[in-house]
């Protein structure tokens, strides 16, 4: 990479120059001072939003894969985190504010000392204004990067005389963020020692509200969180007091979850930009598999298809997306059968898949932050 020629350099070379006739050692500074700016590393150019680019993820040991794996617990997720959740959530709602409360309070009791912060806005709608409250947990805000996992919390409206049913949104996306939250509960001793590291690089957690549409999806009808996020995050500045750089360019990869928890989904290649993380995925995938740490995982199964090209879909991706965000769209193709009927309930969900994803995003999250779980050692032997 060939530097900008600072005001100083600019100098030395014309001085070189008008003396090369002169002094051959002043040629010699003027060849080397060229060759270096030639050929040596742009630090001035170069800015911690293009690690990004070239991050490499660490790959666990078996080991320690056997440490963290037992910390996850589906009758736990099931009771304490999903069955709240599969209750009538849209804007506004009182099953709404409940959900919002059982996320900021899981969140918040954590060890690892997540900060939970709320976008609260107003947006106009086909039935008029009404609130709207995104839900941010970050585990480390003083960290310049960050590893996005997010979800939306809402569910899909349907007018009273639906009612005689009520629609739970068991896949989309009440399994998605009961999904995050045990994460953060599984991993929460290992999270809190990787935090006290102090690296550059965390994670985040986004419950978006709003996604669906309320009455017919159109631009304005549709995405209300995310929309609104996107646009405030790309006007925050960040680090605090930057002034060239700003929230979403903290952004190194935003994984966002939906329609999860039908049996044996098939995720797809949305964007090729990303495709070495979905091949991630289908390798811990492979590798809890060979370890036997899967259930009902016969070889005939598989999850994530990065050889697989898919096509876009409209989801809470797409204001970031337009931004520029790197995006990896864990949402199966096709979707679910239940998918926006009363039939997407509890009863719908297969347990052995949500279990196997919770396990392989949890060591996807870990790889991707090199956060290495603590290994017990052997006890002394007796005689």
């Amino acid at each position: 990479m060939i530097s900008k020629i600072s005001q100083g350099e600019r100098r030395m070379w014309t001085t070189a120059m008008s003396s090369r006739s002169h002094s051959p050692s002043i040629m010699r500074l003027f060849y080397t001072v060229a060759i270096w700016m030639t050929f040596s590393p742009c630090t001035s150019g170069s800015s911690w939003t293009q690690e990004k680019l070239t991050h490499r993820a660490a790959t666990l040991t078996q080991n320690e894969i056997k440490s963290v794996l037992p910390r996850t617990d589906l009758d736990r997720m099931w009771q304490t985190y999903l069955n709240p959740l599969l209750v009538t959530r849209y804007p506004g709602s009182a099953g709404s504010h409940a959900v919002q409360e059982q996320i900021k309070t899981t969140l918040s009791s954590l060890g690892a000392g997540w900060q939970v912060t709320e976008d609260k806005f107003m947006s106009q709608t086909p039935y008029g204004s009404l609130p709207f409250t995104n839900l941010i947990a970050t585990l480390d805000s003083s960290a310049k990067r960050r590893l996005v996992l997010a979800c939306h919390y809402d569910s899909k409206y349907y007018p009273p005389q639906w009612h005689g049913r009520e629609f739970q949104g068991a896949t989309d996306s009440a399994v998605p963020c009961a999904m995050m939250l045990e994460l953060a509960q599984a991993l929460d001793e290992v999270l809190k020692v990787y935090k006290s590291s102090s690296p550059d690089l965390t994670l985040q957690l986004i419950f978006f509200d709003g996604e669906e549409a309320l009455f017919q999806w159109t631009s304005t009808d549709s995405l209300y969180g995310s929309r609104h996020l996107a646009q405030k995050m790309a006007s925050t500045p960040h680090p605090a007091g930057a002034t060239d750089t700003n929230e979403l360019q903290s952004i190194d990869l935003f994984v966002l979850l939906d329609l999860i928890g039908a049996p044996n989904p098939t995720f797809g290649n949305r964007f090729p930009s990303t495709m070495k993380w979905l091949s991630r995925l289908q390798n811990i995938e492979k590798r809890l598999h060979s370890m036997n740490q899967l259930v009902d995982h016969p070889n005939s199964v598989q999850y994530f298809w990065p050889n697989h090209p898919v096509g876009q879909v409209q989801d809470d991706h797409i204001p970031f997306l337009k931004r520029g965000v790197r995006i990896l769209h864990l949402i199966p193709s096709p979707f679910p059968s239940v998918w926006h009927t009363f039939d997407d309930n509890e009863q719908n969900l297969d347990r052995s898949t949500i279990q196997n994803l919770n396990k392989i995003l949890q060591i996807f999250v870990l790889e991707y932050l090199s956060a290495r779980p603590a290994v017990p050692s052997d006890p002394p032997s007796t005689v």
